[in-house]
């Protein structure tokens, strides 16, 4: 069985990618949770414990170590059927989507760092977040259109729909405007009963980060916490 080392559950999108993939496909795994430490440096030193990055998420199989969220979805889709389209036009679309996640929407990443558990309003909206915004509304909409939904490359959820998890609580936590269609999408994917579990999960989380909760407070206003005190 998979060993999954992943971070909170409120601030680790990358540690939500694999999490959600693997439960969504209903693949067997054992999770394992290390909180971040106060200090970048600190948490290097304990992650590197079991990962050679000193990063989250990493995938153990076995003797076999894998470490980023995008490797640990193409070594699954290795042993699994499902993590990516059978249609080749979808799957060239929905792997070019998630790696655009995975590299890129710097703006929408540091202006809106994930927090599920709170509801902020934005002070600004910088032109970058804004036109990352603009890309992430045109993205969605060509996935859905092109491939009939009700995901994003097509009637199964897969690795793209797992990579751009993280901004779904994004949406719903900054308050972000997306087109009506995409509106939808989201609520599909926030009732998913894995997403739904996470977002449980990070809303017991009584356990704060000052760096990242730092970060948060320096974009906009706080408007709810609804995170256990």
């Amino acid at each position: 069985m998979y060993t999954l080392h992943i971070a909170n559950r409120n601030y680790s999108s990358w540690s939500l990618r694999p999490w959600i993939l693997l439960t969504e496909l209903e693949i067997p795994f054992e999770e394992k949770l290390t909180p971040f430490q106060h200090g970048t440096s600190s948490s290097w030193t304990v992650f590197r414990a079991f990962c050679p990055t000193g990063k989250v998420p990493c995938l153990h199989d076995g003797d076999i170590t894998v470490w980023d969220s995008l490797s640990i979805a193409e070594y699954v889709a290795e042993q699994h059927a499902g993590v990516w389209p059978g249609d080749v036009r979808a799957r060239a679309w929905a792997r070019s989507a998630a790696a655009e996640m995975h590299s890129g929407f710097d703006a929408l990443r540091s202006h809106c760092p994930m927090n599920c558990g709170i509801r902020m309003q934005l002070n600004s909206m910088p032109a970058a977040l804004m036109r990352d915004i603009a890309r992430l509304n045109e993205l969605w909409s060509e996935g859905l259109a092109r491939f009939g939904g009700p995901f994003l490359a097509g009637a199964a959820f897969t690795a793209v729909d797992a990579f751009f998890a993280p901004v779904v609580y994004r949406i719903q936590s900054y308050q972000l405007s997306v087109d009506d269609a995409l509106r939808a999408y989201v609520q599909r994917m926030l009732v998913l009963p894995g997403m739904q579990r996470w977002y449980a999960a990070a809303l017991h989380e009584s356990w704060r980060d000052p760096d990242h909760e730092a970060e948060t407070l320096r974009q906009g206003t706080l408007l709810q916490d609804l995170r256990a005190a």
